[in-house]
């Protein structure tokens, strides 16, 4: 079956789900991954023919149920890595590269080693980034879901960095899972931070596919992590040490309050690329 064809095929029954050119990178993606033909190839091969188009007309299919393209392939890409995901992970997104990059802006010239501990890792992506960009370097990654350890374990594996990873439930938390003497110099999290009020406004490919767990909190209670997660960092924070959060945009200033409650310093609220408030740090005093 002619490659152009099954394009053709992809705009009749996408375009008025995703848009004509969402729709064109979608199907360039498959065919690069399914039969290693580039858009380039094609462009200067229109009568490009493949036998088996079963794959791609099943992704057109999933594409059509709004399936991420990324768990129908079952990969993606974060901060220039390859990383595995899958219905138990979050897909990793270019705000979380932002907060990524923050960090390692802030330690890049650190000589010590740097104790980091990334607190609902899901795929593991910023631990495995930190891991990757950083020297000089020890990672923990902690998650309540023993399938997104799995997965988690298989990015560091795929990308070839140590990470100790550790299943726990940090609104629970047991501190024998941790040495006495373990304390960190970072401590960071995307934890869920979507109030379910909020649901009717992410699109329907998010909704209907990507874990609830990592994602959504009750309206009453939309610091629950972020609580536990501060009150855990007092603790288990060195002097000095810093506190990473990717956050609601909505709340920024419940955020600072939360943090000067629990006596953190040089506490800064960041914007992503689109103007809102979507990461925050404090210092342990």
């Amino acid at each position: 079956m002619k490659l152009k064809e099954i394009q053709y095929t992809f705009h009749q029954k996408l375009d008025a789900i995703y848009g004509e050119e969402e729709v064109d990178s979608f199907f360039y993606i498959l065919i690069e991954a399914y039969y290693n033909v580039s858009r380039l190839q094609l462009a200067l091969n229109l009568e490009y023919a493949v036998k088996d188009a079963g794959r791609v007309l099943e992704a057109l299919h999933l594409l059509e149920e709004e399936k991420p393209i990324q768990y129908i392939l079952g990969e993606t890409e974060f901060y220039g890595l390859p990383f595995k995901v899958n219905e138990h992970t979050l897909i990793p997104r270019p705000e979380t590269e932002e907060l990524v990059e923050w960090i390692i802006k802030e330690f890049k010239n650190y000589n010590s080693e740097i104790r980091i501990l990334d607190i609902g890792t899901g795929s593991g992506c910023i631990a495995v980034a930190l891991a990757k960009r950083l020297k000089n370097v020890k990672v923990y990654a902690l998650d309540i879901s023993k399938d997104a350890l799995k997965i988690a374990r298989k990015n560091a594996e795929l990308n070839d960095v140590d990470i100790e990873f550790i299943e726990a439930d940090i609104l629970n938390i047991n501190q024998s899972v941790f040495n006495e003497e373990s304390e960190f110099d970072i401590i960071v999290s995307n934890p869920p931070y979507v109030r379910d009020k909020e649901k009717e406004l992410m699109k329907a490919n998010v909704l209907n596919n990507e874990p609830h767990l990592a994602l959504f909190v009750k309206d009453e209670n939309p610091l629950q992590f972020y609580k536990a997660i501060t009150e855990f960092a007092v603790e288990k924070l060195n002097k000095n040490g810093q506190l990473f959060f990717e956050i609601n945009e909505f709340l920024g200033k419940d955020m600072i309050r939360l943090l000067l409650k629990n006596n953190f310093k040089n506490i800064q609220l960041k914007q992503d690329i689109f103007k809102k408030d979507r990461m925050i740090k404090g210092e342990k005093e």
